[in-house]
């Protein structure tokens, strides 16, 4: 799928099958080495998928636009949880952070586009239970 506002040949797109994983990448330089690999890192509590590896992310140069979408299973939501309480979550040096995302109830895939790379390169599909008005985690 492209990414909205980007022509369509203009984007470089990456699918990792078998872990329900695709990026577009709109850049200046994308390395040959770029791409999607099933991760070895523990994912957090309240993963909804494996996470994935976005191999040389740090080698992308000038880039424009990052679409990452995540299939999701959505019977490991936690009971009571809402189906679009779900995003893309990074791991970052202070943990996991999810990102600003849609949900598609009907493919159960979360999506996330950014205009920079992501701050870390292993991503997965997380339950979202921050509170939408101050973006913090609710008690």
């Amino acid at each position: 799928m492209a990414i909205p506002g980007y022509d369509a040949s203009n984007v470089n797109d990456y699918t990792l099958e078998s872990a329900g994983a695709s990026v577009d990448v709109v850049a200046g330089v994308i390395p040959d080495e770029f791409g999607l690999a099933k991760s070895g890192r523990e994912p957090p509590v309240d993963a909804l998928a494996d996470p994935v590896d976005l191999v040389a992310l740090d080698d992308l140069k000038a880039v424009e636009a990052v679409r990452i979408a995540l299939v999701y299973d959505p019977s490991r939501l936690p009971p009571g949880a809402s189906p679009t309480d779900v995003a893309v979550a990074v791991e970052t040096d202070d943990g996991w952070e999810p990102l600003e995302s849609t949900v598609d109830l009907e493919k159960t895939t979360v999506t996330t586009v950014l205009n920079d790379r992501p701050p870390g390169s292993t991503v997965v599909a997380g339950y979202d239970d921050r509170d939408d008005a101050n973006a913090e985690p609710t008690e």
